[in-house]
């Protein structure tokens, strides 16, 4: 399920990177997923993971597998992955990437622009 209008999911990847680079905190009106990526990039898995479990989405649970994998608590994360309906990612992936892969899925627009 994708996140409700107003939210970055209408927004760019390349704006969640600009948040990342001008903003204290996470604007409060994107989900709790895309907070929790934005405090990960940050460096608080704290705040990042009391936002992924607050957020009882498939994004939010997503999230709060990557964050377990990112723990090293690979059976917590698999537990997670499974509750996001999606696979567990290769070992070979990195944490970086994944955590781009989830950035980009959670703000980049979904639905096609509209032929004119």
């Amino acid at each position: 399920m994708r996140n409700p209008p107003g939210t970055l999911a209408q927004m760019s990847f390349q704006a969640l990177q600009q948040s990342l680079a001008r903003d204290a905190v996470p604007p409060p009106a994107w989900s709790g997923a895309l907070r929790a990526l934005w405090h990960d990039a940050r460096g608080d898995w704290s705040a990042a993971h009391a936002c992924a479990q607050a957020d009882e989405s498939r994004d939010g649970s997503w999230v709060h597998a990557y964050l377990h994998r990112k723990e090293g608590d690979l059976a917590n994360a698999g537990y997670w992955y499974a509750r996001a309906g999606r696979p567990r990612p290769a070992a070979s992936l990195s944490l970086e990437a994944e955590w781009e892969v989830l950035a980009r899925a959670l703000s980049e627009p979904t639905t096609p622009p509209r032929a004119s």
